[in-house]
């Protein structure tokens, strides 16, 4: 397989530091793997080393003596080339009096897990904070870290938490010149920012629950230990915010070996980044681990699903894998869109982190630089086709890989509400509307926290679980969360239970319209026409709403997803299911919120109407339907039929007075219930023409 090689920084230098410059590599070359030494490592110090350059992938070059044209790259791309492993000149803009940073270090602050705002419900001069995004494999949140958050939010942020889509914390409203203090407090709280953001591996996702069930618990150590492989290796981020101290982890010797291996041509040598190199990913890149019939990570949206095979008894023996998920799109431009993973094949589970590894650089030689639209590995598999792309990572692999196991169904899991976690303990799936924690409610999750010094959890649909409940303190715990209104999920509205929404405006600044501050009253208006039209409060369906096409609360898997195209106007997509397998489609553009009735009554009319069985789901609905017939119907929509009255009038409460008005009958050629309901007719007439007979 020929290899690519790209651009580097040639003698790129830190201006106030010129000791410091960045090794050369020459292509990829397989060499044996580096010694493992002890499995206790420190994040390196600031990398200092010969002056030459580093060379990572990128687009491939052509040759010199063809021509000398350099092959076109995102402005992205050369920021990262000369950033000296994303450092300058972020490392300088933090120092400045000034309360926002330049463009390029906009860029590389992602890496760090942060993103620059402003608040648009303002006007006049920007008034700049950051987002800090943090990184929690699993969801996973020790009792110290949680009480940390929840006091940088009060000291720095705005006084709110925000619980994510991928099992993480986002904490807004952080000025420029309070970030190290955030950062430093985190870091020595044993959490991290690094990568929550960025061109490379964001926080991996697995099953929330802490259940001791040997599936759950190798599914979630298997995604910390990808987590782990993928996490860059050079030390800008303890460099910015923890001055180079060293940071001590332990890391499972498993992991150790899988980044070193360079056998099949994989890493850079030479480089602080090897699996890396100064390029990074083309665009970010997100991984789930999951078990069988478990879909609370919504797994076919990811770059890589991983799902665990067991044998009979129990034992995980491998992985089936799928690539090429994603959700990002961009209005009106139809060549991109969201794509649903699918199958590349099964590893054996000591192979599970090189196929990984296989599969990100694969991603990292061929994924698009020039236009960061298309750099997302869906487009790549999307070009290649599958069999090309699973021939490719084979080669990095170094096997083949064994047939997709056959799997059950998929389940929808939201681990809410009380559950046995198998040890003795219990934990508690509490629901938090859009994933914010506010005001009475973060209170008193505090103090529940604090108190009995809980471990926490976070799920991929924004929720909370609470671990490691003594069964004694289950009462206690349950009375003070109903006072702060954290209800169990049988006191909450069903439409609620699998609502998501993105956080939008006022912070994001790639919102269009309303998401959080949104979703409330759409899903009041959603309830009411579910009672104009005669729907019971348990049919529920699957509601996501984002304020742009980027899909960070996966509108596109929803049954009903609203992807904000305008000021206060949606784009309406049908037909996702429940069990998050199907991707929606696009029915409607241009929907401004005031009409979505318009939309909305005839649609859950006609499903309540004409569905094949009463577990027909919406989605299933709407995709049996057509979206041709369902369009026809909206548009010729007057409102629901008026059904004739229909009364089940016990008329008759004992024998014998049936009996005489049975006999009455029979002489008029009628019937009891004719005649009864004739007498009182007449009588009803007489009292209104006032006749009072």
């Amino acid at each position: 397989m020929a290899m690519t090689t790209s651009f580097g920084a040639a003698n790129t230098v830190i201006p106030n530091d010129p000791n410091i410059r960045i090794r050369s590599f020459n292509g990829l070359k397989p060499s044996h793997s580096l010694s493992l030494g002890t499995n206790l490592r420190a994040f390196p110090v600031p990398y200092a080393s010969r002056s030459s350059v580093v060379r990572a992938v990128s687009t491939p070059v052509k040759p010199e003596t063809e021509t000398k044209t350099e092959t076109k790259r995102s402005k992205v791309e050369i920021i990262k080339e000369q950033s000296n492993f994303i450092r300058y000149p972020l490392n300088e803009e933090l120092l400045t009096d000034a309360p926002n940073v330049n463009e390029s270090a906009t860029q590389l602050i992602k890496f760090h897990g942060s993103y620059q705002q402003y608040n648009r419900d303002e006007r006049g001069a920007k008034s700049y904070s950051f987002m800090l995004r943090t990184k929690n494999p699993c969801g996973k949140v020790s009792n110290q870290l949680y009480l940390t958050m929840d006091d940088l939010a009060d000291q720095f942020g705005i006084g709110t938490l925000r619980l994510t889509t991928r099992q993480t914390f986002q904490l807004h409203g952080v000025l420029k010149k309070d970030l190290k203090t955030v950062m430093r407090s985190i870091i020595r709280s044993m959490g991290s920012t690094l990568g929550a953001c960025g061109d490379l591996n964001r926080n991996v996702l697995a099953p929330p629950a802490p259940l001791v069930r040997k599936d759950y618990l190798f599914a979630q150590k298997t995604a910390e230990n990808i987590a782990a492989l993928l996490t860059p290796q050079s030390g800008f981020y303890y460099d910015m915010w923890v001055d180079g101290e060293q940071i001590m982890t332990a890391e499972p010797p498993e992991v150790v070996k899988a980044r070193n291996d360079n056998s099949h041509g994989t890493n850079f040598p030479d480089s602080p980044e090897p699996i890396y190199g100064t390029q990074f990913l083309p665009r970010k890149f997100k991984v789930a681990v999951t078990v069988p019939t478990d879909n609370s990570v919504d797994i076919l949206t990811n770059d890589i699903g991983v799902v665990v095979v067991s044998d009979e008894n129990g034992e995980p023996q491998g992985f089936n894998l799928y690539v090429g998920g994603g959700m990002g799109r961009t209005h009106r431009l139809e060549t991109t869109f969201p794509r649903l993973g699918e199958p590349l094949g099964y590893v054996p589970k000591e192979d599970i982190l090189y196929a990984v590894k296989a599969i990100v650089v694969t991603q990292r030689e061929n994924g698009r630089r020039d236009d960061r639209k298309y750099s997302r590995m869906k487009y790549l598999i999307s070009s290649w086709g599958i069999e090309k792309f699973r021939s490719v990572v084979e080669q990095y692999y170094g096997k083949k890989f064994e047939p997709f196991r056959q799997l059950p169904e998929w389940e929808f899991k939201s681990h809410l509400g009380w559950h046995e976690q198998g040890d003795g303990g219990l934990f508690c799936g509490l629901h938090v509307d859009n994933g914010r924690i506010a005001g009475k409610m973060k209170k008193t999750l505090r103090e529940i926290i604090e108190k009995y010094n809980l471990n926490v959890r976070i799920t991929p649909n924004q929720n909370i679980i609470l671990c490691d409940i003594r069964k004694a303190w289950k009462r206690p715990i349950t009375t003070v969360l109903a006072q702060a209104g954290l209800l169990l999920p049988r006191y909450v509205d069903p439409l609620n239970i699998t609502a998501m929404a993105c956080p939008s405006l006022p912070l994001c600044p790639l919102a269009i319209t309303e998401a959080e501050r949104g979703i409330p009253d759409i899903l009041k208006r959603i309830r009411a026409v579910f009672e104009k039209v005669g729907l019971k409060y348990n049919e529920s369906i699957v509601i996501r709403v984002t304020g742009c096409p980027n899909g960070c609360a996966r509108p596109y898997m929803a049954e009903l997803g609203l992807v904000g195209d305008g000021p206060n106007s949606y784009q309406i997509w049908l037909g996702g299911t429940h069990n998050q397998t199907t991707l929606a489609r696009t029915f409607m553009n241009k929907v401004k919120v005031q009409e979505l009735e318009k939309v909305f009554e005839p649609l859950f009319y006609y499903w309540k109407q004409k569905r094949q069985t009463k577990d027909e789901s919406f989605g299933d609905f709407t995709n049996r339907m057509g979206f041709e017939k369902l369009q026809e119907l909206v548009e010729k929509w007057e409102g629901p039929a008026k059904a004739t009255a229909r009364y089940n009038l016990k008329l008759f409460t004992d024998k014998e007075t049936y009996e005489a008005v049975d006999e009455l009958a029979k002489l008029q050629n009628k019937s009891a219930h004719q005649l009864a309901i004739e007498v009182i007719r007449n009588f009803v007439t007489s009292q209104q023409n006032g006749k009072g007979e």
